[in-house]
């Protein structure tokens, strides 16, 4: 399993059926990176607590917000005119290419806030905070696990 988060992440949602589960989830407003980050830590044993959780969306939630986003709604509004349009598609892919980019700097924000939280005994429990839907948890935690 890869150590740092940036590749943990690729790895899991690489896995049957996380990106589906995940684009749906955005799309009802989570944010992807916090919650990859979520299961790096619980994969981790770092124990969740608000304070924690607070540090974390108050990194994750200005970058959402005025970085990557602006920059998939950009993407995703050029989606039906990109394809009668070369020029504009090649440009929709480099829009892609530079979101993707925010998103792996978001979660090196992260991981450099999270990588010195120590592993814990106890209640690990991340998911449940950020995620309300029981299967896209458990689809999320089985994907952590190496096959």
């Amino acid at each position: 399993m890869p150590s740092d988060l940036w590749s943990f992440a690729s790895y899991c949602y690489a896995r049957p059926g996380v990106e589906r589960t995940c684009l749906r989830l955005q799309d009802e407003g989570a944010d992807v990176c916090l919650l990859l980050c979520a299961l790096w830590l619980e994969r981790r044993r770092v124990a969740c607590d608000a304070q924690l959780l607070e540090q974390l969306r108050g990194i994750a939630d200005p970058w959402q917000r005025q970085v990557v986003q602006p920059l998939r709604e950009l993407r995703r509004g050029w989606k039906t005119d990109s394809v009668s349009d070369p020029a504009q598609a090649r440009l929709r892919e480099q829009v892609k290419a530079l979101e993707l980019e925010a998103e792996q700097e978001l979660l090196r924000r992260l991981e450099g806030v999270a990588q010195k939280w120590q592993a814990t005994d106890e209640a690990v429990a991340w998911l449940e905070q950020l995620v309300s839907d029981r299967d896209a948890r458990e689809l999320l935690r089985a994907a952590a696990n190496p096959a």
